[in-house]
């Protein structure tokens, strides 16, 4: 549905995005995750057609950013990191506003306004000024917004900012709601949110793709990990016999119980545990490893820093 080929976007001599290439298939759910200045905002105005790739294509369809923009944006909504609001208007009369400017017809506005003021918990505020409103409650006003014409797209800019532990919970089952009928796309730099509501992750760092995967790929890691009471002198040769063990990782040491991982797929673990049995060791633990996103964006950053220095050397 979305595809973007080899995407770049310069400022004068900084180029915020470079040479980012994925595409997002209809009614996936995934986050866009970096630091702060890593090129997710300029990404995302780019997809919404509000700046155009100095290098690269972005279709939706059939349809071209910059050939078809107005078309394109027709069938997006989008909440903008820092969205706009009219802080004098109250919350209906925002939403009906915004729903003229999408062009929801006249005869079906109020019935929109009042599906996206359910959809975003914003009853009990409906006829508040906008500039009353908590911080909290200005992000969902942003969110009906961007949901009012019922798009095919849509784009949340770090969509929990501001909110609380409850609203965050809300707002994590709003976005699960909107992916039964649309795709969504989720950029933020807050690793828990992926995790609990995208099925994939793209992981920008310094304006580059760094990573493309999906969250069960992810988490189901590639390494067993095995916890012994015999040292690594006694233990390396065992575990490399083992058929399916390609290399062995000694971790540490607890006491007397050490820790090694091994570069095996996870059907080498009954032969792991025969070998440590038949060999008269203890076995005190046998499992996979499982990395989260935090890990993964730590190692993803020492790579990056790593190349940094030998750039600069």
């Amino acid at each position: 549905m979305i595809e973007l080929a080899h995407v770049t976007r310069r400022y004068g001599d900084l180029t915020a995005v470079d040479d980012v290439s994925f595409s997002i298939a209809r009614g996936e759910v995934v986050g866009l995750l970096g630091h702060n200045g890593a090129g997710k905002t300029t990404l995302m105005k780019m997809l919404t057609g509000y700046l155009e790739p100095s290098a690269g294509t972005i279709r939706v369809d059939d349809l071209l950013i910059g050939r078809d923009t107005r078309a394109i944006q027709a069938r997006i909504g989008y909440l903008p990191e820092n969205c706009p609001l009219w802080p004098d208007m109250t919350v209906i009369e925002y939403l009906d506003y915004q729903a003229a400017l999408h062009g929801v017809p006249p005869a079906r506005r109020a019935q929109a306004v009042a599906q996206a003021i359910r959809r975003t918990a914003l009853k009990d505020r409906a006829t508040a000024p906008i500039h009353t409103l908590s911080r909290g409650y200005r992000q969902r006003v942003g969110v009906a917004q961007a949901i009012l014409h019922q798009p095919d797209i849509v784009i949340l800019d770090e969509p929990t900012n501001g909110l609380d532990p409850s609203q965050i919970l809300h707002m994590r089952e709003l976005i699960r709601e909107l992916a039964q009928a649309a795709t969504v796309i989720v950029s933020t730099h807050i690793l828990q949110e992926v995790q609990a509501v995208c099925e994939r992750v793209v992981i920008m760092r310094a304006g580059r793709k760094a990573l493309d995967a999906r969250m069960d790929e992810l988490q189901r890691g590639a390494r067993l990990l095995v916890t012994v009471d015999r040292d690594e002198a006694a233990v390396r040769s065992v575990l490399l016999r083992v058929p399916g063990v390609r290399a062995v990782h000694y971790e540490g040491a607890a006491g007397a119980h050490h820790r090694f991982a091994l570069d095996a797929p996870p059907e080498a673990a009954p032969a792991v545990s025969r070998a440590v049995h038949e060999a008269g060791f203890g076995l005190h633990a046998l499992g996979f490893e499982r990395r989260d996103l935090e890990t993964l964006f730590a190692e993803i950053d020492q790579v990056g820093v790593r190349a940094e220095a030998r750039h600069a050397a």
